[in-house]
């Protein structure tokens, strides 16, 4: 039996594997330098998913500790899909200390809408308000 475990321990996270699945898997993140997902590391709140030890899925959070975060990166290897992983990396995102009682707590999302509506996540209530500057191929032509 597989024993799921998450953790928010950076030193036990699996760095070659998650740049290895970001810049060379997501559609998000392709061509980001080991350099920029170590930065973004060392900046942010991370969890790592552990099934039987073995690191399958990641997720970080970029935040302030009191009125903002925003959940970034999240994935799940594919043969571990289906297992509830994902779900328990954004449960455990959801239920740290350090992210309760915030004013916003943002994501971006192109095909998980279901997956984040059952913790609280909806579009924009005024999406006016918001403004980005996006620049979706910066590690391909940086």
């Amino acid at each position: 039996m597989t024993t799921l475990h998450i953790s928010t321990d950076k030193a036990a996270l699996d760095v070659a594997m998650i740049h290895q699945f970001l810049s060379e898997r997501s559609t998000w993140a392709r061509g980001m330098p080991l350099a920029t997902l170590q930065r973004a590391i060392d900046h942010s709140l991370c969890f790592g998913a552990y099934l039987d030890g073995r690191q399958v899925g990641f997720a970080r959070v970029t935040t302030d500790r009191a009125t903002f975060a925003y959940l970034a990166d999240v994935f799940v290897l594919e043969a571990e899909r289906g297992k509830g992983v994902s779900k328990a990396l954004v449960a455990a995102a959801m239920a740290h200390p350090d992210l309760q009682g915030l004013r916003r707590f943002m994501l971006a999302t192109n095909d998980a809408h279901a997956l984040y509506a059952r913790y609280g996540f909806t579009p924009p209530l005024r999406p006016a308000t918001l403004m980005e500057r996006y620049f979706p191929d910066v590690y391909v032509n940086g």
